[in-house]
């Protein structure tokens, strides 16, 4: 566990006052690494309580603090959580009288933070009581309190979120690292949505008759465990750390989970401390889920919290935002919000709840996160129109679509990025529209295994990849996630393997790679298929993505020679990129081309009747 490294705050005697400032001297201190973009822990001394004491730690104490930056001005109001004994991951404690807040600083230099207590009934989610007092200069007023502390430059390199810093909405159509401001793609695991529903957590929910039989262990992953990664409770946790660590691996950047998935398809994943409880929560199990979270982010994940499904979009309030709601998002804010890549999916399949509560929803997210993560919504295919329409511009806090096709060869997805990238540009707030289920809900992707028994090795990975890897890029989308149908072994609900997809996660980090290493500058492109001479058979059909006069990536599904219109004169390169096997750029049959004209980029050096990738550049 890690250890207070400095101890910057007094007590002094606060007057009595309802609701009631009866924080105590913080024992624990600050914890981590005191360096821009780390997570920081202040762990205060309060109320001593319980998971099922008298009163309810969760709603009826609320503790904030607020983090200053004199030099930037920068301030940032961060809620805080119950903790129990403080180390309750490793002890399983459920009661105790430390109080947390992480906090990850966006600036070297000194910080000042205040921080306040509050005891009430259900205070937690009363944001009426919201009225602060600042402190001034440690002195403690109406139950606050202060201190400071310096945080160093950023030491970080790599895959490391922290080297990159916060990925943020900047109101255009892709998220943007607040360090390096370089732009975000994705490719990686939407499956399996029941990621939690892991042996190694605490809980009774592996016991409760609910949907037992789906618990996962992680085992083949065991292996991929390395002796410095992080484990809890004598080793638990291996397996779920080290799939993480093999997704890294292979070069993807995004792992998808439920956060509740009570009456839904699995029924194990959930904060509360059993089944059917709403306002109560067990602390150790959300201490564990961030010892993968936090590991998730060194190793360089943007983290898709699906907040609810179908099944249960109505069980909160019935669908509004109440108390248990409002708790339910303080608290995934307070615990998991410090992160530096994320989103919060306001409902998986959402359907059932109403406009008015959508736009509650996201406005809640948008006021009570600190960091104004990415908020998004998915549902199904057939309800976009109705749900997304009324959620366009500024009707609602929504920066993003988390999209799902149901067409078995993908036929929908390229389609489906054009349209909601062009109807969000048009209403005024660009949306970052992601693909995270691509294909049928029996198959979606299929696994490598599956793909291999076709005579021909083509199975359903020639068309994911050409329609909607590919499809999805091109068309504006900010990447996918690929969802495994219950059609097949190592499904949406049933994995445990994350290998069982191994060739295709190479086609996600050659498409990545191509963008990155290339410095092919997307989020100045948009779609220009007309641009291009397509086939008549849509099997061949290809995808132009351009900044016109500048840069031109043709998507072809067969490599055979095609006209590419480029309007405005000059010399261009062109050089071809192999999407199955990754690698350099290469020469084709021709080495540069002319503008103002419509004229043949050749044909690739080999293998004309699969797909390639061209990229033609003004010299």
């Amino acid at each position: 566990m890690r250890t207070a490294i400095i101890l910057l705050a007094s007590f002094i005697p606060a007057l009595a006052a309802e609701p009631s400032a009866i924080l105590k001297t913080p024992k624990a201190g600050i914890y981590g690494e005191l360096k821009k973009w780390h997570r920081i822990t202040l762990a205060f001394e309060g109320a001593d309580a319980a998971e099922d004491g008298d009163r309810n730690p969760f709603l009826d104490y609320r503790l904030d603090v607020k983090f200053s930056h004199p030099k930037s001005g920068k301030t940032f109001v961060v809620p805080g959580y119950y903790a129990a004994d403080g180390f309750a991951g490793e002890t399983s404690a459920d009661s105790g009288e430390i109080w947390r807040v992480h906090f990850s600083p966006p600036e070297t230099g000194e910080w000042e933070w205040s921080a306040r207590f509050l005891a009430g009934e259900n205070v937690a989610v009363d944001d009426s009581k919201d009225a602060w007092t600042p402190p001034i200069k440690g002195e403690l007023k109406n139950g606050a309190w202060a201190g400071k502390f310096t945080v160093a430059a950023n030491d970080k390199t790599g895959r490391d979120n922290r080297a990159r810093g916060l990925l943020e909405y900047d109101g255009t159509r892709y998220l943007r690292w607040a360090e390096t401001k370089g732009y975000f793609l994705k490719q990686g695991a939407d499956a399996p949505e029941n990621l939690f529903a892991y042996a190694d957590f605490d809980g009774d929910f592996k016991t409760d008759g609910e949907k037992d039989k789906l618990i996962k262990t992680y085992k083949p992953h065991l292996k991929d465990w390395k002796n410095d990664d992080p484990s809890w409770q004598g080793g638990k946790g291996k397996g779920l750390i080290g799939a993480i660590n093999y997704l890294a691996s292979e070069g993807v950047n995004v792992i998808s989970f439920l956060t509740m998935n009570i009456n839904g398809d699995d029924r194990n994943v959930f904060m509360y401390t059993d089944y059917k409880e709403r306002v109560r929560l067990d602390v150790s199990r959300m201490d564990q889920w961030e010892t993968v979270m936090d590991h998730a982010d060194r190793m360089g994940f943007y983290l898709h919290f699906k907040t609810q499904e179908a099944e249960n979009d109505t069980l909160l309030d019935k669908g509004a935002l109440g108390i248990e709601r409002k708790l339910y998002y303080r608290e995934l804010i307070a615990r998991f919000g410090h992160h530096l890549a994320l989103n919060w999916n306001l409902g998986e399949e959402n359907h059932a709840q109403t406009d008015v509560q959508r736009i509650a929803m996201a406005k809640y997210f948008h006021d009570h996160d600190p960091y104004k993560h990415n908020v998004v919504i998915h549902t199904y295919p057939q309800q976009k129109k109705k749900i997304h329409t009324p959620l366009l511009g500024n009707k609602s806090e929504l920066t993003g679509l988390s999209m799902q096709g149901n067409d078995p060869f993908f036929n929908d997805v390229h389609g489906d990025v054009l349209e909601w990238v062009k109807k969000s540009t048009d209403a005024g707030k660009p949306w970052v529209v992601a693909y995270d289920e691509p294909g049928s809900a029996s198959e979606g992707l299929m696994n490598d295994a599956e793909d291999m028994k076709d005579p021909k090795g083509k199975g359903n990975y020639t068309a994911a990849r050409h329609k909607a890897l590919w499809g999805a890029l091109l068309a504006g989308g900010a990447g996918t996630e690929w969802y495994f149908g219950y059609k097949f072994k190592d499904s949406d609900l049933t994995l445990q393997d994350f290998r069982s997809r191994d060739r295709w996660w190479d086609y996600c980090r050659h498409a990545l790679a191509f963008f990155s290493e290339n410095n092919i500058p997307f989020h100045e492109m948009e779609s220009h298929n007309r641009l291009i001479g397509n086939s008549p058979n849509s099997n061949e059909a290809g995808y132009c993505f351009a900044k016109p006069g500048d840069t031109y990536v043709v998507y072809l599904p067969v490599g055979v020679e095609r006209d590419l219109l480029i309007e405005n004169g000059g010399k261009y390169s062109v050089h071809w990129y192999d999407p199955r096997n990754g690698g350099k750029l290469k020469t084709g049959s021709i080495k540069e081309m002319y503008g103002g004209i419509g004229s043949s980029m050749g044909t690739p050096p080999s293998d004309p009747g699969k797909d390639w990738v061209a990229l033609v550049r003004k010299k």
